[in-house]
């Protein structure tokens, strides 16, 4: 089945950055997920989402290094939460963990003890409120699935909390217009999770792009993919599309979509795209398996973006230009960064660490909240390539390149 063998309505509902009144066409085993969820749970169970495998909880709990530190309350204890970035406030100068969140009792227990936190600093999702009484919280990082993020986030403003959002910042340009507007109305701040903007071989990527070290960008390739095992919708939250969209765009792809942009300097002046959903796959009865694009910029430089959920795992960025070349592959893992410069000089390069992007992006928000920092990643950059993941499902539904406007909204 490809993308014009389904028809319009079917599409957008499939497809990620969708409105409101789209995700509701959702079926209901997604939409009872994304409720059990929210609630802090999952079909069939009252205790919350398990523990995931492979957790290393630290033995002592991490301590604050300044005075002036901001104290984070993460909103969903998952995979992601407690392997990559909770281990990682240990490595932070200005952040430390404050508060948990879960639908778990058991999990916080756990998390909560090995973090060295009180009992009034585990709090469940409908305990949620009472952080706003809670003067040791200053920031919420939120982590829950992406089609939560939106009321997460106003719910944290609500409470008069700075938010640090993961990716993609929402499913559609509204919800993110929505958080952004939540953010102005509570005087907070709101940095969406762009981990690659702190991470050492991206931030050097930019700045030789910067000084054209490879000449006149002409050509960017990017591909982010890897094969999901056997799942349903019912059973995981990135194959659900009230949760995740379209699929691998909002999860993988997003990182070659930002790449093109932070290596091109550009917003594109029109999209073309394609995406594929077999028949009879339960991994794909409501995303995408895979999703194609291609942007064209003002300057005549062209990125090509390929991201899957079924194809073997690749993580690349390539920038090729009238003088030479930059490869980075892997490009945006969480470590093991490669980037090579050709041209007249060709070299490896090795800026720095890969590992150090987590606690960096979680210092920055702490920097902007203590000393009104500008933030690198904020509301408005996640609500502009919200509204580029529009366009290139637009594209892929409609079969035809779709013109865009400056702040990347489709023009007429």
């Amino acid at each position: 089945m490809t993308a014009r063998d389904l028809d319009r309505r079917d599409f957008l509902a499939v497809g990620g950055g969708v409105a409101a009144a789209s995700l509701a066409m959702a079926a209901k085993p997604a939409a009872a997920l994304a409720q059990a969820i929210a609630a802090g749970g999952a079909p069939g169970r009252t205790a919350g989402q398990p523990m995931p495998d492979g957790v290393a909880l630290p033995a002592t709990p991490p301590r604050r290094k300044r005075e002036d530190s901001v104290g984070f309350a993460v909103v969903g204890l998952g995979n992601y939460a407690l392997n990559q970035m909770m281990p990682r406030f240990a490595e932070a100068e200005r952040a430390h963990l404050a508060a948990v969140v879960s639908g778990n009792p058991e999990k916080l227990r756990r998390v909560g003890d090995a973090y060295g936190l009180p009992a009034d600093a585990r709090h469940s999702y409908d305990s949620f409120a009472n952080i706003a009484s809670d003067k040791r919280i200053d920031a919420v990082y939120i982590v829950v699935p992406s089609g939560l993020h939106a009321e997460w986030a106003i719910r944290a403003f609500a409470a008069g909390k700075h938010v640090l959002c993961e990716k993609p910042m929402a499913l559609s340009s509204a919800d993110c217009a929505r958080m952004i507007a939540a953010a102005r109305r509570a005087d907070r701040k709101l940095m969406i999770a762009y981990r690659s903007h702190f991470e050492p071989h991206n931030v050097e990527a930019m700045a030789l792009m910067k000084r054209k070290a490879i000449g006149q960008l002409r050509l960017i390739r990017t591909e982010q993919s890897y094969r999901m095992g056997p799942t349903r919708p019912s059973e995981n939250w990135r194959a659900n599309r009230a949760l995740a969209g379209g699929g691998p765009l909002e999860d993988y792809g997003l990182y070659g979509l930002q790449a093109a942009l932070y290596l091109s300097g550009e917003m594109p002046e029109s999209i073309s795209a394609t995406a594929f959903r077999p028949t009879g796959d339960p991994r794909f009865a409501e995303i995408f398996a895979h999703v194609g694009a291609q942007l064209r910029f003002p300057s005549g430089a062209v990125a090509q973006l390929a991201t899957s959920y079924d194809s073997a795992g690749t993580n690349s960025v390539h920038a090729r230009g009238t003088a030479g070349a930059l490869i980075m592959d892997p490009a945006t893992s969480y470590s093991g960064q490669k980037m090579r410069l050709e041209g007249a000089e060709p070299r490896d390069l090795s800026p720095g660490d890969p590992s150090v992007q987590f606690a960096r992006q979680l210092d920055h928000l702490a920097d902007a909240i203590r000393d009104g920092a500008a933030i690198r990643t904020p509301g408005e950059m996640g609500l502009r390539d919200v509204r580029l993941i529009e366009a290139i499902y637009a594209s892929a539904a409609a079969g035809r390149t779709m013109r865009l406007n400056p702040d990347g909204t489709m023009k007429g």
